[in-house]
Order: C-alpha cells, then structure tokens, then sequence
C-alpha cells in the first residue's frame, strides 16, 4: 500500500514539474515574442461599427492599406471578432513589410455628429479616443515612429494620439523612461489639420508638465524661467515683475497670500501681437498658486501633495499663448499671471483680516483655504486700468462647489455676456473639453456684499462655494465682457470621469484646447 501511495506521489510530482517546465517555456516565448515586436513602425486603423446588418468597416484609409495587403487585415478582423465598438480592437504584428504592428481600433457608428444633449461633437470624440487608445496600445510595445488613420478628422486624431502618449517621466531614471513616439499622418493629404492638432495637444501637454511638476521644482520663479523659455522664442514679450515692482504698483490682495511664504512672489505680463497694435486685446487672468497648503486653514495632509496644481489656470494661459503664437492667430491678448504660494508662517494672513483693493474697497479674507479670488482680485484690477481690454477671462482651481456640482464632466463657467458664453460653449462642443455655464445672479452677489465692515468677503455666506467666488470677481470687473472659469474639477488630477486619452492619476491640462479654440472663434469668426 506504501510503495503504490509512493509511486501516485511520484507521479504527481512529475506532472507538476512538467507543468512548471511547459508554462515556463510559455512565458519565455510570449516575452520573446513581445520584444520581437518592441521598436519600429506603428500604424492605427479605424474600424467602424456594424450596423444595419452590415459589418465592421474599415475606414477609407484602412481599406487601401488592406487591398495592399491582399484582404489579409479583413479576414484576421473576422478571425477576431472585432466589432468596431468604440475604443475596442487588437494589435496584429509582422503583416505588412513597413509597419511591424498594425492597431486596428473601433471608431463607433460612422458619420456621426453634433449631439445636441451632450453639447459635444460625437464623431470627433470618438476620433480622439480611438486614436489615442490606439497609439497608447503601439507606445505599450516601444514602437517609436506611430503613424495614424486620419478617420475623417486628422486634427482630432493627432489630438488624440499626442494627449494619450504623453507621460510624466521626468523625475524617473532613465532606463525606467517610456518611449516618446514619433506621430505622422497616415492616409490623407490634410497636413494643415494634423499640425494644428499637434499644436493643440502639444499646449495641453505643456500645461500638464507644469501642473505635474512637484512644487520644488515649479516654484514662481523657475515658472517665470519656464515662461521664458517657452515663449520668447516664439515672438512673445514676457516680463518678470518681482517684489518692489508688485509693492509699488500696490498689489495688496497678492502679496497678502503671498507673504506666508519664504519663496518670493512673481507676477508674469505676457503679450502677444497678432494684428495691429491698435486693436483691444483679450486679457487672460490665471491663478498661480504654485502650492496651496491652505495657509493657517490647513487642508488635510491626505491628498494635499495634488494642490501643486493650484497654479492649472496660469500653465493654461501660458499654454494657450504658445498655441496662438504657433497657429499665428490674428488676435492680440494679454496675459497676467500672479505666481506665489499659499502656506502656514508666524506673518500669514489671518482669518478676518482685511486687505483695501485697487479699486478702493475692501475685502476681508475669512476663508484662507479659498484664496483664489484674493490672489486675482489686484492683478484683475490692473489689468483691466493698464490694457482697457475688449475681453476678460480669468482661469483658476477655485472652490470645491463645482467639482460637486459636474465633476469631471466640465469646467464651470460664470459670465456677464450671453455672447461670451455661447462661443466657450461651441468651442467645448468641438474640443470634447465642455463648459457649463452657472448662474451669476444678485442673490450670490448680495452674501459676498452686503457687510457692516468690509465691502467684500472672500467666501460669502452660503454653500454655493464657486458661484460665490464667481460674484466676487464679477464685483471686481465692473464694464468689460468677462468669463470665470473654475477649472477644481477639471484641472487638476484626473480621478472621476476619465476621458480615455488622458491617464489617470495625471494633471489634465483642461480646459487649454477649448481656450486655443475660443480665441480662435473670436479671431476668425468666418472660418
């Protein structure tokens, strides 16, 4: 009985050690085959869904890179199932000589549209995410030069492909890095387009290295070097303003944030000049913060290593400068950007404390944690008496009432002008970035307003906590066509509502896109 439990032991031991032996091999050949397929040329097709009792289609691109290969792309997309379902597809290796991996991704339903419920253009969505997910997907394989389907909207897949592709890399060692690849147009002569998505993607991408950046590493100065670097070599003027220049031009509401930090504060005046010199310019307000701890109204340490992207709004205006420089719009605008940072020190703002604005009210600053108004109450103001703009938007991540309200869905938007807001609306619809537009009535104005001892509040009274900051700027630009925009759901780090061609766990970069598209609209209103 012994010698026969022996022998089953035995036995299975065997079995098992075979086992191991033939699953290893399995695994030494499936990494063999991977880094067979590493480096080379990339190339995304779009698939369209079935519908109607027809299948899966190719798009026109597809089809002639298929007829090339003898039909041999339709019969593996048979042998696979794959269905054209957006987002959804496969990577097929070694069946073309040129291309060493070919990415075939569903695009959605074809000739797809507007949707007026969703106030999105729904075929150009689709385009971004099926080009992003499949660049993303020839990335993962270290291809190094990805060449793309146009699908009908070439500025919407280089979009897509550029945002997807990006990573954050730059505090890795090296041999940890991705490979960055190469992007070019597959299948269409359309060339104009496809350089104007990658200047689009390229300014979010811009913006989002800002935002991610640590705040050692981006504090207001090396901001203002970035500025520099960045903009001067595209014809636009940048001027570094520091300390005394910012006390003598009475800056109250900055430096009243700004003191409780031993980094100096900078104030950016950028200007770009794209028609003739006479004409108003749009004027860009964005809030700097380069770290918001909360001052002495400390946030919780859980999650607050993510408010080094309290500075979104002015990386999003600097961002767009550059795009409007590359895309040579004939549009003059004006940027300031108030860059210090937010922390607890023995001569901090104090909760109540009062500080007289440029425009001589005052305005007690009660909450420390909500210090975006303050910090563009004064830059908004000299703006507005130094360049007599046509138009005013200011950017920032201000309160947590709109990513309550939306939260990654859009970027909350408050104006005085139904103009104003439609453009932002059509340039979100075509941007997939949207906006949504909240109210700007007397009753916020009136619990930011009406007080026995100050003039203003920063905080108001009250839980609409973004519709409040929203009237205290708005007390602030009495004449001009204005827009907020609160960017504290969208901005900052990508969490809830993921879009597909942004990684999750990163700074977006929003709403940059939607504002290069708004200038855009204002500066070729025919095209």
């Amino acid at each position: 009985m012994n010698s026969k439990l022996l022998q089953m032991a035995g036995s299975m031991a065997l079995a098992r050690n075979s086992l191991r032996a033939v699953n290893q091999r399995r695994r030494m050949a499936a990494i063999a085959c991977a880094d067979a397929h590493k480096g080379g040329k990339g190339l995304v097709l779009g698939l369209y869904e079935k519908e109607a009792g027809k299948g899966p289609r190719l798009t026109p691109a597809g089809e002639k890179f298929d007829d090339r290969l003898h039909r041999k792309l339709s019969e593996l997309i048979c042998e696979t199932k794959i269905s054209g379902r957006l987002g959804r597809g496969k990577v097929f290796n070694n069946i073309d000589e040129e291309f060493r991996s070919v990415c075939v991704v569903g695009v959605g339903l074809e000739g797809i549209g507007f949707n007026e419920l969703e106030m999105i253009d729904e075929g150009m969505e689709n385009v971004r995410v099926a080009a992003g997910i499949g660049a993303r997907s020839l990335q993962a394989i270290e291809c190094i030069e990805i060449h793309v389907d146009n699908m009908d909207y070439p500025e919407q897949a280089a979009e897509g492909a550029s945002l997807a592709t990006w990573r954050f890399e730059e505090n890795l060692s090296k041999k940890y890095r991705s490979t960055q690849p190469k992007m070019e147009l597959f299948g269409s002569p359309d060339t104009d387009s496809w350089m104007r998505g990658l200047f689009k993607a390229e300014a979010q991408n811009i913006s989002r290295r800002i935002a991610e950046s640590p705040a050692n590493c981006m504090t207001p100065t090396i901001f203002a070097q970035v500025a520099v670097d960045t903009l001067c070599p595209c014809g636009i003027t940048v001027e570094v303003r520091t300390m005394e220049w910012i006390e003598q031009q009475r800056l109250h509401s900055f430096l009243t944030i700004a003191k409780g930090s031993c980094e100096p504060p900078i104030v950016l005046e950028l200007a770009y000049c794209g028609t003739s010199p006479e004409d108003k310019p749009v004027l860009l307000v964005g809030q700097g913060i380069t770290f918001n701890s909360g001052g002495i109204n400390l946030r919780p340490c859980k999650g607050m290593d993510e408010f080094r992207g309290d500075l979104n709004g002015a990386a999003s205006i600097l961002a767009t400068m550059r795009a409007a420089a590359a895309l040579s719009l004939p549009i003059n605008i004006t940027a300031i950007l108030p860059l210090c940072e937010n922390l607890p020190s023995g001569i901090s703002v104090k909760p109540g404390d009062v500080v007289t604005l440029l425009n001589a009210k005052t305005m007690a600053v009660r909450n420390i944690d909500r210090t975006g108004v303050v910090v563009l109450a004064d830059p908004l103001i000299y703006g507005q008496q130094t360049y007599k703009p046509r138009l005013v938007v200011d950017i920032g991540s201000m309160c947590k009432g709109v990513k309550k309200a939306v939260g990654g869905g859009a970027t909350g938007i408050w104006s005085n002008s139904h103009y104003v807001w439609k453009q932002f609306q059509k340039a979100g619809s075509l941007t997939g970035d949207r906006l949504w537009r909240f109210p700007l009535w007397d009753f916020y104005k009136r619990r930011v307003a009406n007080h026995r001892s100050f003039d203003l509040s920063n905080d108001g009274n009250g839980h609409a906590s973004s519709c409040l900051a929203a009237a205290v700027l708005n007390e602030l630009v009495p004449c001009a066509d204005w827009a907020h925009l609160d960017t504290y759901g969208t901005g900052l780090m990508t969490t809830y509502g993921l879009i597909p061609y942004l990684r999750a766990g990163q700074m977006t970069g929003r709403p940059t896109r939607t504002l290069v598209q708004f200038l855009y609209q204002l500066a070729c209103p025919n095209e």
